[in-house]
């Protein structure tokens, strides 16, 4: 067994590259070395070193890959570029998930993309399902202070026993800890990393008032600086011991990424102040009685409606003096300690 471990860890060490990325120390791999086309045959392209994928969505089909192995608990994280132009109808999905092991019970973390028509953002959506909870589930959305197609950013996901994080470059958007109250609704088992570009026309843009425009088509999403930390399982064993994962997981709670700190917390407000536009703890439409693990904040809870949406969009902030000011986009790229 020692021997065993000795050479999954000598094969990892060899094939990967550690480097620092959004302020994280963090070790990225080719794709070869951790993941596998899940479909679109045709649709997926990768660079001569392997450390880019293309996801491709043409009028025949979208376009997606997943990691080779399962995790119980991990760091999750990529360098995306988002397609330009008309999206409207558009999905590119940044995810775990265990639904081809346990399609009742299944667990998700989602990072959702979602188009739009030409000269308006993409919306960004973050989902939390536990246990097969999709009837409760705890989505928010975002737009962004930046443009998504001209540059890739980084997106990255974190899940522990005890909390998850969702960050976008090396700032946190989202934090969701365990809690009695949460119960069975927290992700527990095993689960894959997933990227997928596809045609969600029936909702993803304005409830499906706008449908994906083939005309200009390829759309194409890229994905670099592939990141997998985590405790690896094998799936027949489905939930490992706890000592298995030990060692790992200490080691993930230690990262810092993993760390909350004051202000990582006050970038986290600000950005929520700023760019969220939906909240699943504010639609009293939905759930008359509001999801008992939700902290609900008051300044933060008069912006929205009983629909859960903000009362006014959010504006892009402009300065006569945003020539000599850093934008939002540097400040996100920042290291925060």
């Amino acid at each position: 067994m020692a021997i065993s471990r000795f050479l999954t860890a000598l094969v990892f060490f060899l094939g990967a590259t550690t480097v620092t990325v959004s302020g994280f120390n963090v070790t990225t791999r080719a794709f070869d070395e951790g993941y596998s086309h899940l479909f679109g045959e045709g649709n997926l392209v990768r660079s001569p070193d392997g450390r880019t994928v293309r996801l491709v969505l043409n009028r025949y089909s979208g376009a997606g890959f997943i990691s080779s192995d399962l995790y119980y608990h991990g760091f999750f994280s990529a360098s995306i570029k988002l397609p330009s132009d008309y999206t409207a109808g558009i999905v590119v999905a940044f995810y775990t998930s265990n639904g081809d092991i346990f399609p009742k019970t299944h667990d998700e973390l989602d990072f959702e993309f979602l188009g739009s028509v030409r000269g308006e953002r993409w919306r960004i959506q973050t989902n939390v399902y536990g246990n097969g909870s999709t009837n409760r589930g705890r989505e928010e959305r975002y737009i962004l202070p930046f443009d998504p197609t001209k540059d890739a950013h980084r997106y990255s996901i974190l899940w522990t026993a005890t909390h998850i994080i969702f960050y976008i470059d090396n700032t946190p958007i989202r934090e969701v800890a365990r809690s009695d109250a949460m119960g069975g609704d927290f992700p527990s088992k095993p689960m894959s990393l997933y990227a997928t570009i596809w045609d969600g026309s029936t909702w993803a843009t304005s409830g499906g008032k706008y449908k994906v425009k083939y005309k200009y088509a390829p759309f194409i999403a890229e994905f670099s600086d592939l990141v997998l930390h985590g405790c690896r399982v094998d799936p027949i064993q489905q939930v490992p011991s706890t000592e298995h994962c030990m060692e790992a997981n200490d080691e993930l709670m230690a990262a810092d990424f993993a760390i909350m700190t004051p202000r990582k917390r006050a970038a986290m407000r600000r950005f929520r102040e700023r760019y969220m536009t939906y909240s699943v703890c504010y639609d009293t439409l939905r759930y008359s009685d509001t999801l008992p693990d939700c902290n609900i904040i008051p300044s933060e809870q008069g912006r929205f409606s009983e629909s859960g949406h903000t009362k006014s969009p959010p504006r892009r902030r402009r300065s006569r003096r945003q020539n000599r000011m850093p934008s939002a986009a540097d400040t996100m790229s920042q290291p925060i300690v």
